[in-house]
């Protein structure tokens, strides 16, 4: 199943379909004009909330509220016609209930118009996964390093290595047994995060765990080298716009500096030029 082959915006169940058939192919977008780039080419365009560091200069993502995610879920949402958004519940959104959880993913669901929430964490999440499944909202999972629970981790680490991978697969069973569509695996090392995939029936979806994963997500300004504030080795750079923009910046401020710009074909005239006399 190709990215192209949909005739109408991609729903959970074709992503859940797509396990073993094609690689699900995902990026973030934040915004209006970036979602419509990727939109063609993509399967699904998450509205991370990654935005806080990558779009408002915040340290982590913890800082991230209901209404950031709000405005931007609903510029995602006005430049994606093929994909499917998916949005994140912010830290303190949805962690102290599964009746909280409902309040506010229903509430992300319906003032943006996205068609699925991401929330982070394992077997402590599953009932709240299951309350929300049970209620018509889809959910993506997220294990190995959830960004939101930075501070308990001690630093963005890998999560899965030698103790730790047992209660990983533990968590990636009692999310799909919740009802969860898809599961994000982040940071999980490459062979346990193929284990987790051969045995989930539904997809795996893969950021810096491998190959093996049913699909890959990047943060689209990493792999476009627009945000540079850090880069982890699972991101791979596929373009380096923000040097180019760079340059692009420095140009126009050295031509407004010696007066070049702008020219006298971005100017008006005082008077209108002379009609043409028609013969």
């Amino acid at each position: 199943m190709s990215a192209t082959s949909f005739a109408r915006a991609v729903l959970p169940p074709d992503i859940r379909a797509m396990k073993g058939r094609a690689p699900i192919v995902t990026l973030t977008a934040y915004t209006t004009p970036i979602a419509r780039l990727v939109d063609p080419h993509c399967d699904v365009i998450l509205v991370g909330d990654s935005l806080g560091m990558v779009i408002h200069g915040l340290p982590s993502t913890i800082g991230v509220t209901m209404e950031m995610m709000i405005l931007h879920g609903r510029a995602v949402v006005r430049g994606a016609s093929k994909a499917m958004v998916v949005i994140d519940m912010p830290f303190g959104s949805y962690e102290e209930s599964p009746a909280q959880a409902f309040r506010n993913a229903s509430r992300l669901m319906a003032e943006t118009g996205a068609t699925s929430v991401k929330l982070e964490g394992g077997v402590h999440m599953a009932e709240t996964i299951a309350f929300l499944t049970a209620r018509g909202v889809p959910v993506m999972a997220h294990l190995g390093l959830t960004p939101q629970s930075v501070n308990t981790f001690g630093g963005y680490k890998v999560v899965g290595r030698e103790g730790e991978a047992e209660k990983v697969m533990a968590d990636a069973l009692a999310v799909e047994a919740a009802g969860a569509y898809s599961v994000v695996l982040e940071k999980v090392p490459e062979g346990l995060a193929a284990r987790i995939s051969q045995r989930l029936a539904i997809p795996t979806i893969g950021i810096g765990a491998g190959v093996h994963c049913d699909g890959q997500v990047l943060v689209v300004d990493d792999m476009l080298g627009l945000f540079t504030e850090f880069r982890p080795k699972f991101v791979k750079r596929y373009g380096n716009l923000g040097e180019a923009a760079d340059q692009a910046i420095a140009a126009y401020a050295a031509e407004v500096r010696a007066r070049s710009f702008p020219g006298p074909e971005h100017s008006f005239p005082d008077t209108l030029p002379a009609a043409k006399t028609l013969k």
